[in-house]
C-alpha cells in the first residue's frame, strides 16, 4: 500500500469516528465558527493596549487573556493553549511582560498577521519573531494565528506534534518555529493531496494529528505505544470521552430550550424573532425554530463583516414588520463568556443611537463569572450600551408569566440584572 493509500485510510477512518474531533469540534462544534471572529477582536484589544501603554504586566486580567479564553473554549483540541502564556516570576517566562521592547515587539508582530492578506507577509513576521528569540515566547501563538488565517496557519500543541511526527516518522520538537514551519509545510501539501476528505480550512488535519498524537486514533505507527501506555487507561478513557460527549449534548439540548423561551416570549410580546443563521433547524419540544421566527435577518444596513457576527447573535427580536432591533440576547453555556460579549459589543458600537437592550443568558453556576467579564476594564470600553445578564433558572421560570402579563420588552426588567463598574461582585444584580 503506497503512503498517499495509508494517509487516506487513516484520514477516512477519523471521518468516520462520530467521536472524533472532527465530528464534535470541526464539523458541530457551535462554538467555533462563532470563536473567529472573538478571537480577531480580541487580538485588535491586545494590540490597542500594547499601543496605548495598558497592557500588564501579568497574563491575569489582561485582554490577551481574554483572547486564549476564547481559544480554550474550542474542548480538548486546545486544551492548555493559555498555560504557554501564563506569567512565571521565577523564570522570567513569556518575556512579554516586563520586557517593553519585547512586550512591543509582539504586538507589533500581532498587528501584522491581524492586517496581512499575504502568506509571504505572515512568514516574514514569524521569522522576524523568531530572530528576537523572546524567552519562553514559542509556536504556542500559532494557537492564535490559526484564529486569524485559518487555511494557512495550523494551529500547535504537544498533541498534535507527536501526531504529526507519528504519521511522517519525524522527530520535530514543540516550541521551536523551525519546526513549526517543517510540519506546516508538510500539512499544507498533505492537505491539497486529499482536500476530497478534508477541508480548506486546516483546522480538520489538526483535528486528526491532535487524535493521533492523544492516542484516541489507532494507526500502526502508534499502536504499540498506545497498548502499552493507554490499555490500562483505556476504559476510562473512554469513558471519559463519553461523557464529555453527553455532557455536551445536554448543554447544547438546556441552550436549545433557552432559545425557544426567548423566542416563545418575543413572539408573545408581539416581535418579530431571529435566531442565529446556524441554529435555524433546531426545535424543541416538537416545535421547530422556523415555524416561529423569520428566515433570516430583515435589512439591517449595518456592514457586511459586522453583519455576519449579528447573524451569529443566538436571539434578535425586532419590531413586527420592520427591521428596527429591540433586543438581542447571547446564551452561554460552559464556554467562555467572552466572544458572546464581543458580538453584542459589534451590534452595540454599530448601531449607538438604537435603544438595543443586550443580554447575555447564562447558567445560575456562572453567573460570579459572568460578572467578573462584565467589569473588566476592555469590556467596559468596547461596550457602548449596558450589558445586562438572565439566568438560567429565572428565564425557565418566569417564561409563561412574562408571556401572559407582558406588553413588549420592559417586562424583563423584572428578571435581568445588570453590573455596575464600582460594585464588588458580592454586589451585582443585588
Amino acid at each position: 500500500m503506497s503512503t498517499t493509500e495509508r494517509l487516506s485510510e487513516i484520514i477516512q477512518a477519523y471521518r468516520d469516528d462520530h467521536e472524533s474531533v472532527y465530528h464534535t469540534w470541526f464539523i458541530n462544534g457551535p462554538s467555533r465558527l462563532k470563536a473567529f471572529r472573538a478571537i480577531r477582536r480580541g487580538t485588535e484589544q491586545v494590540v490597542g493596549d500594547i499601543k496605548a501603554g495598558r497592557f500588564p504586566n501579568d497574563f491575569r486580567g489582561s485582554s490577551l487573556e481574554s483572547v486564549l479564553a476564547s481559544i480554550t473554549e474550542q474542548k480538548q483540541v486546545f486544551e492548555g493553549a493559555a498555560h504557554a502564556f501564563y506569567w512565571k516570576p521565577k523564570l522570567r517566562i513569556p518575556d512579554i511582560y516586563e520586557n517593553e521592547r519585547h512586550k512591543r515587539a509582539f504586538g507589533q508582530f500581532l498587528e501584522t498577521c491581524l492586517t496581512a492578506t499575504k502568506e509571504e507577509q505572515l512568514l516574514r513576521a514569524l521569522g522576524g519573531l523568531d530572530e528576537l528569540k523572546i524567552k519562553g515566547l514559542g509556536p504556542a501563538v500559532a494557537n492564535i494565528l490559526y484564529f486569524l488565517h485559518p487555511t494557512l496557519m495550523p494551529p500547535s500543541n504537544t498533541a498534535m506534534i507527536n501526531g504529526f511526527n507519528l504519521l511522517f516518522g519525524r522527530k520535530l520538537k514543540l516550541g521551536c518555529w523551525s519546526s513549526y514551519l517543517e510540519m506546516r509545510d508538510a500539512l499544507l501539501q498533505l492537505n491539497e493531496q486529499h482536500r476530497h476528505l478534508l477541508s480548506k480550512d486546516l483546522g480538520a488535519l489538526s483535528g486528526l494529528l491532535f487524535e493521533v498524537g492523544a492516542g484516541k486514533l489507532v494507526i500502526e505507527q502508534n499502536s504499540q505505544s498506545v497498548l502499552q501506555d493507554v490499555e490500562k487507561k483505556r476504559a476510562a478513557l473512554q469513558k471519559q470521552r463519553r461523557q464529555t460527549i453527553e455532557v455536551d449534548r445536554r448543554e447544547d439540548t438546556l441552550h436549545t430550550e433557552m432559545q425557544f423561551h426567548l423566542i416563545k416570549v418575543g413572539k408573545a410580546l408581539g416581535y418579530d424573532v431571529v435566531v442565529a443563521s446556524n441554529d435555524r433547524g433546531r426545535s424543541h419540544a416538537g416545535e421547530k425554530f422556523s415555524f416561529h421566527c423569520l428566515p433570516c435577518l430583515p435589512g439591517l444596513t449595518i456592514a457586511p463583516e459586522v453583519l455576519s457576527t449579528v447573524d451569529l447573535i443566538d436571539v434578535l427580536w425586532f419590531e413586527k414588520g420592520a427591521s428596527k432591533l429591540v433586543c438581542a440576547f447571547e446564551v452561554e453555556k460552559s464556554t467562555s463568556i467572552y466572544s458572546g460579549i464581543l458580538r453584542l459589543a459589534d451590534l452595540a458600537i454599530t448601531l449607538p443611537d438604537e435603544p438595543i437592550r443586550i443580554c447575555l443568558v447564562a447558567p445560575d453556576a456562572r453567573e460570579k463569572e459572568v460578572v467578573a467579564q462584565l467589569k473588566r476594564p476592555s469590556v467596559l470600553a468596547s461596550c457602548v450600551k449596558p450589558v445586562h445578564y438572565l439566568l438560567f433558572s429565572d428565564l425557565a421560570r418566569d417564561c409563561d408569566a412574562m408571556c401572559r402579563f407582558g406588553s413588549d420588552h420592559g417586562i424583563l426588567d423584572k428578571i435581568v440584572k445588570s453590573v455596575k463598574a464600582d460594585a464588588p461582585l458580592s454586589a451585582a444584580g443585588a
